[in-house]
C-alpha cells in the first residue's frame, strides 16, 4: 500500500509501477535533500545517489540526473548538447516543471515529461537511489531503469 506515502510520492510510485520498476519508496525520518545526507541515511556511496537537478535551457526545463559525487558543468554540458545556455532553475520553475520541491525532485511523476540528461558516471553502480518526490522519500533502481524511465540522454555532465 502507498497510504503511508505523501501525495507527491504516491504519484512517483504510480509512475514507477507503470514503468515496471518495483523498488519501494522509502520514507526517511530526516530530510535527505542533498546527496551526502541521502547517502548517509542509506549507508551508500554518495556517487550512488542520483541527484535530480532542474535547469532552464532554451526556454524550457532540463532535468539532469547526476551522480551525487559530481557537479554539473553547465557551460560544457550546453556545448555538448548544442544549447545556448543552461542555468539553474528557480524554485518556482522547479515546482512548475515537476510539481515537486527542490531537494525532493524525482526523475518521474511530473505533470509532463521533461527533457532529461543522465550522468554516465551513474552506470558504475549496481543500484542507485533517487528522490521520491519529497525531501523525505527515496527509492532504488538500476542505471538502465533510470535511463528508460526518463527517456534520458546519457552524457558526461562534469
Amino acid at each position: 500500500m502507498t497510504d503511508h506515502l505523501p501525495a507527491r510520492s504516491r504519484l512517483v510510485h504510480d509512475a514507477l509501477r507503470a514503468a515496471g520498476i518495483t523498488g519501494d519508496i522509502i520514507v526517511l525520518p530526516d530530510a535527505a535533500s542533498t546527496a551526502p545526507l541521502a547517502a548517509a541515511a542509506l549507508g551508500v556511496d554518495v556517487g550512488a545517489i542520483a541527484n535530480s537537478l532542474v535547469f532552464w535551457s532554451d526556454d524550457e526545463p532540463l532535468l539532469v540526473m547526476t551522480s551525487g559525487s559530481h557537479r554539473v558543468d553547465t557551460a560544457a554540458l550546453a556545448s555538448r548538447l548544442g544549447r545556448t545556455k543552461i542555468a539553474r532553475a528557480t524554485p518556482e520553475q522547479v515546482r512548475e516543471a515537476t510539481g515537486q520541491a527542490i531537494g525532493g525532485v524525482a526523475p518521474t511523476g511530473h505533470p509532463s515529461p521533461l527533457t532529461t540528461i543522465v550522468d554516465e558516471e551513474l552506470a558504475q553502480y549496481d543500484e542507485i537511489w533517487a528522490a521520491g518526490g519529497t525531501p523525505h522519500t527515496v527509492f532504488p533502481l538500476t542505471y538502465d531503469q533510470l535511463v528508460a524511465l526518463t527517456a534520458g540522454t546519457v552524457a558526461k555532465v562534469d
